[in-house]
C-alpha cells in the first residue's frame, strides 16, 4: 500500500508500494550542483501560483523514484508550490533499524522542492502503520521511548526545512464509536499523542504541528467529532497543536459530503489551521474538485491543498483515475475547474518584469544590535523569488526582514521564523544551522526587494 493507510469503505489499492530508490541521474546532478529551473509561470496560470495569490499553497505528494521522470518533474515544477514526500519520511523509511536513521530519499525530495521555492510538508512522525519490524515487535515503555526518539531525531534532522509536520497519523478508529484505534502505540498509554506533539515541538519549534486522518470530512461522523474533541482538549490545555489535516480521499464508498465546509470552519474555529492533505476523487469530477477548492477558500484558516500524486498513473489507486492529470500528463477538466476556482474569476496580474531585482548586499541601518545582516537576491521564477541573508558578528542572532504587500513569504530555511500580525514582517532567529538563512517570497505581482530592518545579537 503506497498511501498512508488502508481506508475504511474504500477499495483496496492494487498498486504496489513505491520503494524509494537511489537515482543515479539525480545524484549526478546534485553532485554537480546543477539546478533545473521550472518553467516560468505567471500568477493565475498554474495551481501553485493561483493558490499563492489567495494566500495558500497547492501541493502534491511526491515519490523520490519519480524525480528522474522528466514528464513528472515538468508538471511538478510548473504547477505546485508545496511538496509532501509520499513514503520517504515514514518510520520504516527513516529508521529501518532501531537507532540507525537514513534520510537519503527524503533529503532528495526536500532539496528538489526547496531549490525551486516550494514549501515542504513532513509526513509522518508517529503512526501505527508502516512501522519497521523492530518497532512492530516492541511494546510498553520501550516502544514509547523508541517512538519519542524517532519523533525527535527525524524532526531535528529536518528542522528549518519543513513548514508543517503530520505529527500523528490516523489514531482514531473507523465506525461510529469515536474511539481511539487499537494499536501498539495506543497501548503505551492514552497520552501517547500528546507526548508525540510535545516532542515534535521541542525538536522543531518553527514547524506547524498537525494531526492527520481520513474519513473525518463529514461533520456528523463520530470519527470527525472525536478528532475535534482531541484538538479542542489540546488547545484548552496548552498542548502544542497548530493544524488539522483532512486527507479527503473521496470515492463512491466515501463521497464528498455536503457539510465539508462546516467541518473545515469548525476545526478552524478552535484556533488551528486546516489543511487538505491527501486529496483525490474517484474519476476526478470537475464539480467536486471545484467544490473542495471553494470550500477551502471560504475558510480563512484553510491554508492549502495537497493532491495525493500528480498523474493518474502516480496514484495509489490509479484504477480510479482520481487526479488532475491523465497518465500521459494531460490536464483534465477537473484541473481547469480547480484553476478557475483558485482564480475566482479574476484577471491574472501582469507578467513580472523581465529584469530581475538588483543584486548585491543590503545592510540594515546602524543600531539595534552588534551584528550585520546582508541580503542577496537568489533564483527568480515567474511567480516567486529567493533571497539569502548572511549574518556576521554573532552566532546567536535575530534578524527582522520585511516584504512589501501583497508579497508573502512561502518558505524559509536555516532559521526559526515568526511573523507579525500583518504577515509581512518576519523575525528570523538562529537555530544552530549556521549564519546564512534564506526564504522564498511569492511576488503576487510586486517584485520589490525584501528589506532587512535589524540584526540583533542574542
Amino acid at each position: 500500500m503506497i498511501d498512508s493507510c488502508q481506508r475504511n469503505n474504500r477499495p483496496r489499492s492494487t498498486a504496489r508500494r513505491r520503494t524509494a530508490l537511489a537515482l543515479a541521474a539525480v545524484g549526478l546532478l546534485a553532485a554537480a550542483g546543477a539546478v533545473v529551473l521550472p518553467v516560468a509561470a505567471s500568477a493565475g496560470t498554474t495551481l501553485g501560483a493561483s493558490a499563492a495569490e489567495r494566500g495558500r499553497y497547492f501541493g502534491a505528494a511526491v515519490a523520490a523514484n519519480k524525480l528522474s521522470d522528466s514528464a513528472y518533474t515538468t508538471i511538478l515544477n510548473r504547477e505546485f508550490n508545496s511538496v509532501t514526500p509520499e513514503n520517504e519520511m515514514k518510520i520504516d523509511a527513516t529508521e529501518p533499524q532501531q537507532g540507525q536513521f537514513t534520510f537519503t530519499n527524503a533529503d532528495r525530495i526536500v532539496s528538489h522542492a526547496r531549490s525551486r521555492g516550494m514549501s515542504v510538508r513532513g509526513h509522518t512522525l508517529a503512526w501505527h502503520s508502516q512501522q519497521p519490524g523492530w518497532m512492530q515487535n516492541m511494546s510498553g515503555s520501550a516502544l514509547r521511548q523508541a517512538m519519542l526518539n524517532h519523533v525527535t531525531q527525524v524532526a531535528t534532522h529536518f528542522r528549518g526545512q519543513v513548514v508543517a509536520w503530520d505529527v500523528v497519523n490516523e489514531a482514531f478508529a473507523d465506525g461510529g464509536s469515536g474511539a481511539r484505534r487499537d494499536s501498539n502505540l495506543q497501548r503505551t498509554g492514552n497520552d501517547w499523542i500528546e507526548a508525540a506533539f510535545r516532542a515534535a515541538r521541542a525538536a522543531d519549534p518553527g514547524a506547524k504541528l498537525c494531526y492527520n486522518d481520513y474519513n473525518t470530512d463529514d461533520w456528523t461522523h463520530a470519527k470527525t467529532q472525536a478528532v475535534y474533541n482531541l484538538v479542542r482538549d489540546f488547545k484548552q490545555r496548552g498542548v502544542p497543536i497548530d493544524c488539522v489535516g483532512l486527507q479527503s480521499h473521496f470515492n463512491s464508498g466515501s463521497p464528498y459530503p455536503g457539510n465539508y465546509r462546516t467541518t473545515l470552519s469548525s476545526f478552524a474555529a478552535l484556533g488551528v489551521d486546516v489543511q487538505i492533505t491527501e486529496l483525490d476523487i474517484q474519476n476526478a469530477p470537475a464539480d467536486t474538485y471545484r467544490n473542495v477548492v471553494n470550500d477551502c477558500l471560504a475558510v480563512a484558516r484553510c491554508t492549502g491543498i495537497t493532491v495525493w500524486g500528480i498523474r493518474d498513473s502516480d496514484s495509489w489507486r490509479a484504477e480510479q483515475n482520481p487526479l488532475l492529470f491523465t497518465s500521459s500528463g494531460a490536464k483534465k477538466p477537473a484541473y481547469d475547474a480547480v484553476l478557475a476556482a483558485l482564480n475566482g474569476g479574476t484577471t491574472p496580474p501582469t507578467t513580472p518584469p523581465t529584469t530581475p531585482p538588483t543584486t548585491g548586499p543590503t545592510t540594515p541601518p546602524p543600531g539595534g544590535g552588534s551584528c550585520t545582516a546582508t541580503l542577496r537576491d537568489g533564483t527568480r521564477w515567474g511567480d516567486r523569488f529567493n533571497s539569502e541573508v548572511t549574518v556576521t558578528g554573532a552566532s546567536n542572532w535575530t534578524v527582522v526582514v520585511a516584504v512589501t504587500p501583497p508579497q508573502k513569504v512561502s518558505a524559509t530555511w536555516n532559521g526559526t521564523p515568526s511573523w507579525d500580525s500583518s504577515g509581512n514582517v518576519m523575525t528570523m532567529r538562529s537555530n544552530g544551522s549556521g549564519n546564512v538563512f534564506g526564504f522564498t517570497t511569492m511576488a503576487n505581482g510586486n517584485w520589490t526587494r525584501p528589506q532587512v530592518r535589524s540584526c540583533t545579537a542574542s
